[in-house]
């Protein structure tokens, strides 16, 4: 009999409260009912959904930490063993004459847990069908079946550049601990930065990437946290001038402080930022639907699903959902939002319907859909998840495309229709069309704008938002690929020096006074007003991943790769081809080190990546939202949505 064995860490010290000390926590207490530790979900009694990856073993749940590994397997590989295991040898045994059965034997929940033992029995002539492909799991334990193994893929190990190995080690100093655990990483760690204001803070935004590269390189246990720590925070009272943001809401970012005790004792506490001390106070609309992105994400790559199926999870999951799906005035099924309401988190002109957010929403949708447990609380919630990704799709991808011929149809508009088949339903003004934009599109390509409102469109090239729309498939096939084609054509403008842009053009002379109120850090080409991003170069490598352009993704990673580095890995870049550091970026900044190691990984585990996009739902293009024979209109989001899939 082979066994292999797995030391199992005790459980995590629960935390308490925000603001103060890590006890009592309902978030991390064993016997707390909301507490779904990953080996008593392991073997509760139930049957395993097809829509999850079967046999669960989080990297969170079965390691022996080590110093140089943060929760997980100090080689990135070990958390993977199971899945090897499982995934090979028990599929291999199954074609042949045996199959492999599996024990768990566990005590109290999963305390003082005996080895996992694999065991190769003969397969009984009368055992066929699904009998034959099932992992059983004593001790009170349901069936798994074995085709929901799939995607537990081991990460490959590729020897690593001395320039990876540097932002390893920059990317382990930046992370925070709580009551003895890892709960995220600081945005920046400049040591030379004598007044960090917030850089010292975890940021849910700037965390993503750190996730992503720890997750890929198989340590899952600082995710965990982050998630569930975050989780804990959003249900922290939240006022600005005695009023408070609705239910739901995600902090910005929290800080660990640590306040005294009595008798020279002290105790951390996690501070939170809904907006209330940002400049600005604005509220962070981004943070929840990223918390949800990465939820999904962490499911996906560590086979870890328990912890999205928890009720507490589940419950938060539903407050952002609801907080964001709430009715309004607003006629359009875009979220409506205030200026620096997300990455670009200055006056910068977006407020309204800025493609970012969109683009952001639209991944959440799709994320909540897989993950909601379906039941009769929450079925209401789902079909209006349903109706809300049909009509965005529909009216981000035939309002928000820009094109040679989508610019020439504006050019011709006429103005001040009323009707219901009016074909300028927005009243644009084709005075609008800035003259850079004649000269700048190229006749291949095109890309989603910046923001539509009422007599009103922002024509600048946002990066995230179209990286997004690909990598969700927000935008058709077609047009996913004239985005990357765009980029491609428009290299030396959009990522010259160093990927990316974070927007183009920037805003010059009398425009920029007006929008940006003479910001003095968004001058332009500087920081969010046409600054370079190299936290960007993760998200367009899964983007051209997703499109088979792995070239392309190679390309602006070995640029990034030989600047970085050498820069001292600072925030952004300024001048209109990002030749220079910017003159108020922050050397050391985490998320500018986690998105170069992320883009790494991906383009070594394509495997791995493949899990992070998604493709053409076609479900979704069934789903008529409007009332045709109600409203009179003649066009509604299936007819057009598929119509534009097939060209």
């Amino acid at each position: 009999m082979n066994t292999i064995r797995f030391l199992i860490k005790p459980a995590m010290k629960p935390t308490s409260k925000i603001l103060v000390s890590c006890r009592n926590s309902q978030f991390f207490n064993p016997n707390s009912q909301t507490q779904a530790h990953p080996f008593r979900v392991l073997v509760a009694p139930r049957f395993i959904h097809n829509t999850h990856m079967a046999f669960r073993f989080p990297s969170s749940g079965f390691y022996q930490s080590k110093p140089n590994g943060i929760g997980g397997f100090s080689n990135g590989r070990v958390s993977y063993i199971v899945s090897r295991v499982l995934s090979t040898s028990v599929e291999t045994r199954v074609n042949e004459n045996s199959f492999e059965r599996i024990y768990v034997q566990g005590n109290n929940g999963g305390m003082n847990v005996k080895p996992l033992v694999v065991e190769r029995i003969d397969k009984d002539e009368n055992l066929v069908g699904e009998e034959g492909s099932r992992i059983e799991v004593e001790g009170g334990v349901g069936d798994v079946n074995l085709r929901n193994l799939e995607g537990l893929i081991e990460p490959k190990v590729v020897e690593e550049s001395e320039v990876e190995k540097e932002a390893w080690r920059l990317l382990r100093e930046a992370v925070v601990y709580y009551c003895g655990s890892p709960v995220g990483t600081v945005a920046a760690n400049d040591p030379g930065d004598k007044q960090p204001l917030n850089y010292d803070q975890v940021f849910i935004r700037d965390f993503v990437p750190s996730a992503l590269a720890f997750l890929l390189k198989g340590e899952g246990e600082i995710v965990r946290n982050f998630l569930l720590h975050t989780l804990q925070l959003q249900s922290w009272e939240k006022t600005v001038d005695c009023y408070s943001p609705g239910q739901g809401l995600m902090p910005a970012s929290f800080k660990v402080r640590t306040v005294p005790l009595d008798e020279n004792k002290y105790e951390e506490v996690l501070d939170p930022d809904f907006g209330e001390s940002a400049i600005g106070r604005v509220a962070p609309v981004d943070s929840g639907l990223w918390w949800i992105i990465l939820l999904r994400a962490y499911g996906k790559l560590t086979g870890d699903y328990a912890l999205q199926e928890r009720v507490d999870v589940q419950t938060g999951l539903k407050m952002i959902l609801n907080l964001c799906l709430t009715d309004g005035f607003d006629m359009f099924p875009s979220l409506l939002v205030t200026d620096g309401s997300c990455m670009i988190d200055r006056r910068m002109g977006i407020h309204g319907h800025p493609l970012e957010i969109q683009a952001l929403f639209y991944s959440a949708l799709r994320c909540s859909r897989e993950m909601l447990a379906v039941n009769d609380g929450s079925k209401n919630l789902v079909r209006a998840i349903n109706n809300r990704l049909s009509a965005l799709s529909f009216h981000i991808r035939e309002y928000y495309w820009v094109d040679m011929k989508k610019i020439n149809e504006i050019y011709r508009y006429k103005t001040e229709e009323y009707s219901m088949d009016a074909t300028n339903k927005f009243n644009i003004y084709p005075e609008q069309i800035p003259s850079w934009l004649m000269d700048w599109i190229p006749e291949e390509g095109g890309y989603m704008m910046g923001n539509l409102q009422p007599a009103h469109m922002d024509f600048r090239f946002f990066t995230l938002g179209n990286l997004w729309s690909i990598v969700s498939s927000l935008g058709t096939p077609r047009q996913n690929t004239a985005m990357l084609n765009l980029i491609e054509a428009k290299w030396d403008d959009l990522v010259g020096h160093m990927p990316l842009k974070i927007c183009y053009p920037a805003f010059e002379f009398e425009e920029w006074r007006i929008i940006t109120g003479s910001d003095p850090k968004n001058t332009p080409w500087s920081y969010h007003n046409g600054g370079s991003w190299p936290t960007l170069l993760w998200q367009f490598t899964l983007a051209c991943m997703k499109m088979g352009r792995f070239e392309l993704a190679q390309k602006a990673v070995d640029l990034a790769e030989k600047r970085l580095p050498v820069d001292h890995w600072p925030e952004y870049y300024d001048t209109r081809t990002g030749r220079f550091i910017g003159k108020q970026a922050r050397h050391f900044q985490t998320w500018t080190v986690a998105g170069f190691l992320a883009s790494k990984l991906l383009l070594q585990n394509p495997e791995m990546a493949s899990m992070l996009f998604w493709e053409e739902d076609y479900e979704l293009l069934e789903i008529c939202v409007c009332a045709l024979n109600k409203s009179g209109r003649k066009k509604c989001s299936r007819f057009a949505a598929k119509s534009q899939i097939l060209v």
